[in-house]
C-alpha cells in the first residue's frame, strides 16, 4: 500500500517511565506514516503537548512517578484537548471500560503491538 505523501504523519506521544519499555513500543509503531515522541512522566508529556499542536494520540501507562499517573494524565489531556486519542495500558491497575475518558482504550500488560497499532490508527481517524 503506498502513503499519500499529502496526508499528514499520525503523531504518537508515548508516556513511559520504563525507558526499554517506552524505546520498545515507539520502535514498534514508527512508520513513515507514524511520527513517536517520548516522555518518561506525565509532567514531561504535558509540557510536550504545551509546545505542540499536532499530537494525535497518547499512549500511556498508569503507573508512573511524578505528579500525577497515567489516569490523571487522561483526564487531564481530555479536558485541554479534547480531540486526542488516548490509550491507557497497565500490568498492575485493570481500568473499568466505564471509567475511561471519551475516545480512549485500555490494554492490560503484556499487550499485543499489532492491536495497539490498530487501535492508534483507529483513534487518530476519529479525531
Amino acid at each position: 500500500m503506498q502513503q499519500n505523501t499529502h496526508e499528514k504523519p499520525i503523531v504518537v506521544l508515548i508516556v513511559e517511565d520504563d525507558a526499554l519499555i517506552r524505546m520498545d513500543v515507539a520502535d514498534y509503531i514508527s512508520r513513515p506514516d507514524i511520527t513517536t515522541l517520548e516522555a518518561a512522566n506525565a509532567d514531561e508529556a504535558l509540557q510536550i503537548l504545551s509546545e505542540r499542536s499536532d499530537v494525535d494520540v497518547i499512549f500511556t501507562d498508569v503507573n508512573m512517578p511524578g505528579s500525577m499517573d497515567g489516569l490523571q494524565l487522561a483526564e487531564r489531556v481530555r479536558e485541554l484537548q479534547s480531540e486526542i486519542g488516548i490509550i491507557i495500558a497497565s500490568g498492575m491497575v485493570r481500568v473499568a471500560r466505564s471509567t475511561l475518558p471519551s475516545n480512549a482504550v485500555f490494554y492490560e500488560k503484556p499487550y499485543d503491538l499489532e492491536e495497539v497499532s490498530a487501535s492508534i490508527r483507529k483513534l487518530a481517524h476519529a479525531a
